[in-house]
């Protein structure tokens, strides 16, 4: 079995490798002056060799300085020559070996843009980070430069084998026993190490997901002293990486020392053979040096060759991970007749929707429910039942499994997605900010808003006075993920980021509950401005905001079990009243509280 999949995993990265040359094709002109520079320096090359056996036959033997001379200047021009195509060769495969990079990385970017949600839900950050950096690394190498020194090493091993056998066909015969062992032993190191090499970048994709999540949940781990937990956990993972790697290393040892053993082999072949005939006669004392010359010749050639195989191995390997997400089917597509929604009142259906993720265990069950333009809908039920399922399939995020969501009478299926999208917003309990300027976060949305919109959506989200106390005003530079605001601030932001893209649709988790009482108050000002005329689904924590909703929806494992407004449901006695008495009650005593101690101090 374990064969097998070798096997297959091999089949992978050729198939890899040929693909990953394509990306070669749009340069057809640097491939022309890289691969004839290489070309014409290669054959030159054997020249050399040839010459000094003239200058030893015909200069020294017979005492000509001036043949001496005449050899050396040729040799000279030879490398001046040399220079200049060794200059085009490596300047142009070092800018093919880049642009590849660059295309590459490019695809793969733009693939992992374009997944769909449940991708991501299932994909590991550190892991898409590594593909998209270690891999691609490895993958260029060879795409470029590496392709170029392979069949410039395979051309000077036939050219080689060529020149020696014009030089003496017994004596190059003899020389050349060792040379199909060379061959082979270094063909099937590049076999074997391949998937090795596969194995080593999917365990840097590993090593990357845990750094990644402990540098992204440092807090938490320092929080609860867990360092050297954190640090086990890296060592195990980073040891598993070098035990895969040395692996490799050792097999390298292992046939490196063989390889240099033959082509010394071949050297010991001619002087034992060679060197008679040479004291007899029967070739000159030139022709052995060329011959011997040609195999010094090979000697860092094909000892490159192993590595270059070996990089090969490792491209193939790299580049079958890094296609392996190109290839992923994208986001759900449009359809080829798709309506543009250039307008949208927010008039929201759900028809009987079913919907269950890959696994097809059901998430949502016969949900049905009409949102008319300007209606806010409550959503309340415990964890995990739906509720949140219930508001990505508006703005497609995923596709439903059985009925249809309506958007002015639109199924959602048959609309252009970015216009759709456009017209919904999004406010998260926990909002992400990008590393740029809080006027850059809050025109994310819309980033050709003029600075006076983007102020009077700070002013309506009640953030306009804190952004003015800080360092930069709205050029401020928020950190990774906003960590320089509190998680107020950021709420704030994201809801003027939502008022400056001015949606029809809003879809709200109002959780405030970790913020103070002051800060609460400003958002949930912020909050009803950025509500009024817009058809909102609130994914509902707080009292308020279920009675003030039009219409509450109580979800309970993938179904809509009650629908009223708070008074009804509370008069039903079901599990909205149960819901109230455990959770919710408390919140009407402490606002009554509040109002009575208020009046008080008014009194």
């Amino acid at each position: 079995m374990l064969v097998k999949e070798e096997q297959a995993s091999g089949r992978l990265a050729l198939s890899a490798s040929r693909r990953l040359l394509g990306y070669l094709r749009p340069y057809n002109r640097y491939l022309f002056i890289a691969y004839v520079s290489m070309l014409i320096g290669t054959g030159l090359n054997l020249f050399v060799p040839r010459i000094i056996a003239w200058a030893i036959d015909y200069g020294l033997a017979e005492g000509r300085a001036a043949t001496l001379l005449m050899a050396g200047g040729i040799i000279m021009g030879i490398a001046l020559v040399r220079g200049g195509l060794g200059f085009a060769q490596r300047f142009y495969g070092e800018w093919l070996t880049h642009r590849v990079a660059y295309d590459l990385r490019q695809d793969f970017y733009n693939a992992v843009q374009y997944q769909p949600f449940a991708f991501h839900d299932q994909s590991h950050t550190g892991d898409l980070m590594s593909r998209a950096t270690s891999d691609i690394s490895e993958a260029e190498r060879f795409a470029g430069i590496g392709l170029m020194d392979l069949l410039a090493t395979i051309l000077l091993v036939i050219g080689v084998m060529a020149a020696m056998l014009l030089q003496s066909v017994p004596l190059a015969l003899l020389a050349l026993i060792p040379f199909p062992i060379l061959i082979i032993t270094t063909l099937h190191f590049g076999l074997t190490v391949e998937p090795m090499f596969k194995l080593i970048q999917e365990q840097m994709g590993v090593l990357s997901t845990v750094m990644q999540e402990s540098l992204t949940g440092i807090r938490v781990v320092k929080a609860f002293a867990r360092e050297p937990h954190e640090l086990n956990k890296f060592d195990r993972e980073n040891d598993e990486w070098f035990v895969r790697r040395e692996m490799v290393i050792k097999k390298w040892a292992n046939s490196w020392p063989f390889m240099t053993f033959l082509i010394m082999m071949s050297i010991f072949l001619l002087l034992w053979f060679g060197g008679p005939q040479a004291l007899a006669g029967e070739i000159t004392v030139g022709s052995l040096f060329a011959l011997i010359s040609y195999v010094l010749m090979l000697n860092t050639p094909i000892q490159r060759l192993g590595f270059l195989v070996n990089l090969a191995a490792t491209a193939g390997a790299s580049a079958a991970r890094v296609f392996e997400i190109i290839d992923l089917p994208g986001e759900v597509v449009d359809q080829p007749e798709a309506i543009a929604l250039t307008t949208a009142e927010g008039d929201v259906k759900f028809e009987h929707v079913s919907f269950a993720y890959r696994d097809g265990l059901p998430v949502l069950v016969d949900v049905d429910f009409h949102a008319r333009p300007g209606e806010r809908i409550a959503l309340i039920g415990p964890t995990g039942t739906g509720k949140s399922t219930i508001t990505n399939l508006i703005p497609r995020f995923y596709d439903v499994s059985g009925g249809r969501v309506l958007v002015d009478g639109h199924d959602v299926r048959e609309l252009q997605l970015k216009s759709l999208r456009r017209h919904i917003g999004i406010v998260l309990q926990e909002p992400f900010l990008f590393s740029q300027t809080v006027g850059e976060n809050i025109a994310y949305g819309r980033v050709d808003a003029a600075q006076d919109d983007i102020i009077a959506a700070a002013r309506v989200a009640r953030a306009h006075e804190f952004i003015l106390e800080l360092e930069n005003g709205y050029d401020t530079r928020v950190g990774e993920r906003g960590v320089t605001l509190s998680g107020g601030q950021k709420q704030r932001i994201a809801i003027a980021r939502a008022l400056l893209a001015d949606p029809r649709i809003l879809i709200l988790d109002d959780s405030t509950s970790s913020v103070d009482t002051e800060t609460e108050h400003l958002i949930q000002e912020a909050l009803a401005e950025l509500m009024k005329g817009r058809t909102t689904f609130i994914i509902a924590q707080r009292l308020l905001t279920l009675k003030h909703a039009d219409c509450i929806l109580v979800i309970q494992d993938g179904r809509i079990q009650e629908r009223g407004s708070h008074e009804s449901l509370l008069a039903a006695g079901g599990l909205y009243r149960q819901i109230y008495d455990l959770q919710l009650k408390d919140q009407e005593e402490f606002v009554a509280l509040q109002d009575r101690m208020a009046a008080a101090a008014g009194g």
